[in-house]
């Protein structure tokens, strides 16, 4: 552990670090009648990219991208409960046309919901900029939570030391 608070490029370090094994999140969008709606999708990244930004592939005829059309505002969740490993991404989501970017991420998942390729009339490349996200990774053992968990209710404070949490804010 350093004496230092964690700068905001070892944050963002971090928040790759617990999403990139995940790969499956829950794209929540604000439909018409201001519902929100939460869906799973598969994260297409292999890497964070310089743009810093999530990347989805979605039908053009399916409900998320109408709702993203019309509220680009949007959170991505993402959990691995045998890590204890929780992640919430807000962001602005938005369709791309990068043809190159598309074949960057084009892979045989992504075949089997379309078939005809990435000229596929249907297929709409989805890129969600990262505006903020919160990051809870739990280090302490199931044993070790629930000795805190019981300690705080003894005690009445908080438990305290399961793991690290944080936020990372992108300039933009």
């Amino acid at each position: 552990m350093t004496d230092h608070p964690p700068t905001d490029a070892e944050r963002r370090s971090k928040l790759w670090s617990l999403i990139k094994d995940i790969r499956i999140g829950l794209l929540t969008t604000q439909h018409s009648n201001g519902h929100l709606h939460s869906r799973p999708m598969t994260l297409q990244n292999q890497d964070l990219h310089e743009d810093e930004s999530l990347w989805f592939f979605m039908s053009r005829s399916g409900d998320p991208f109408g709702d993203i059309v019309a509220s680009p505002q949007v959170n991505v969740a993402f959990a691995d409960r045998d890590d204890d490993t929780y992640v919430s991404v807000s962001g602005t989501a938005g369709l791309s046309e990068d043809r190159t970017r598309r074949q960057q991420l084009w892979n045989k998942a992504a075949e089997a919901w379309f078939p005809k390729g990435i000229d596929d009339p249907d297929l709409a490349l989805v890129q969600v900029r990262i505006s903020h996200a919160s990051y809870w990774d739990v280090k302490s053992s199931k044993l070790m939570q629930l000795y805190a968990m019981a300690k705080s209710a003894v005690t009445g404070k908080p438990p305290a030391e399961l793991g690290e949490t944080g936020k990372v804010r992108m300039d933009r």
